[in-house]
């Protein structure tokens, strides 16, 4: 009989392995909310020296559910394949997950649990992304810092042998920045310099690192910039499609979703359930239906977007926030109104 985290575990890999065809330590880990994602970006940044020290339970409980992960997969018929984790730092050093533990237990959280429903070139061809060295990371602090090679400041800082240092110190100051929002170029540049690094910062509201652009050798940003007008008219062209494309797929699902909330709640009426998946489903809005748990049209995931939907349309709660209630207060308030509504929807 399986365990209570035991089955929290298979709901968590199960999205991720409908999402992506394969699943991993990480995705266990963030499905339990043990980590967010801005732990696993902080981690891979090389900023901390384990995920441990960032994860809400100890290294026990983590190997736990990791093992509960193992036995998941087995039994699931995946396969298995080592990858490497390294930091997005200079050094390159090796990634921890535990504090404390061996090879062997950090052997266990590097292993990914791939689809067998991949083809052998296909399985060959995550491998070696999935091995490959991360971009370099510079980070551009919200707070401020000193160098520990020069003790002075800077725009931006990279981590060295667990340490930030300026890109002077780091040998990087000649590098340009290119601002995001030219993806074209972006990957032009990138290709056609030999040092490169990702520059991100914390967006505290949204409680996660963003991508703010690249650095690049000048040079290289030249020959990118002449590429991308050689060929601006096929690339406007292929824009166009892809935009055609992409609203395509987000009407079918929409529609899915939609179809899925009538299924859950056959008493919603369907106008209603339309707008919800409209709503929660817009691409880049950040809400619950781009998720990859209500893109893999997981039960929880869609409730989640009905009770959204129930707390502002159907309750007074924004009025408490504007009157100055404080939002779990409020959510305490109205919580028996949404448990009406769902009920009257589940008949």
């Amino acid at each position: 009989m399986r365990s209570k985290l035991g089955g929290r575990v298979a709901e968590a890999a199960k999205i991720a392995l409908a999402t992506r065809k394969y699943v991993t330590a990480i995705d266990v880990l963030t499905g339990l909310r043990w980590l967010h994602a801005r732990h696993v970006d902080t981690w891979r940044q090389g900023r901390v020296d384990s995920l441990e020290r960032l994860a809400a339970v100890d290294a026990a409980r983590m190997v736990e559910a990791v093992t509960h992960l193992r036995e998941w997969a087995v039994a699931s018929g995946l396969v298995a394949s080592e990858t490497a984790y390294s930091a997005a730092s200079r050094d390159r050093r090796p990634l921890r997950f535990t504090a404390e533990g061996g090879e062997e237990l950090e052997r266990l959280f590097r292993v990914h649990w791939v689809s067998p429903t991949l083809s052998e070139a296909r399985q060959r061809q995550l491998a070696e992304r999935q091995n490959r060295a991360p971009d370099l990371v510079v980070v551009a602090p919200l707070e401020t810092w000193a160098c520990a090679g020069c003790r002075e400041t800077g725009p931006y800082l990279i981590m060295e042998d667990d340490q930030p240092f300026c890109l002077t110190c780091a040998d990087m100051d000649h590098l340009h920045f290119l601002p995001a929002g030219n993806a074209a170029l972006s990957r032009r540049a990138k290709k056609e310099s030999g040092l490169s690094a990702v520059v991100v910062q914390f967006n505290r509201r949204r409680k996660r690192y963003e991508r703010l652009g690249i650095l690049v050798e000048e040079t290289a940003l030249i020959r990118a910039e002449e590429q991308c007008l050689a060929d601006e008219e096929a690339r406007l062209r292929r824009r166009e499609r892809d935009r055609d494309r992409r609203a395509h797929e987000d009407v079918e699902f929409q529609a899915r979703m939609a179809a899925e909330i009538r299924r859950l709640f056959p008493g919603c009426p369907p106008e209603r359930a339309e707008a919800i998946a409209l709503h929660a489903a817009v691409r880049g809005s950040g809400r619950v239906g781009r998720t990859a748990a209500a893109r893999a049209l997981d039960e929880n995931a869609i409730t989640l977007a009905v009770v959204a939907s129930v707390r502002h349309l159907d309750t007074d709660y924004d009025s408490l926030l504007m009157s100055g209630v404080p939002r779990m207060d409020a959510r305490d308030q109205i919580r028996p109104r949404i448990d009406q509504v769902l009920t009257a929807w589940r008949t």
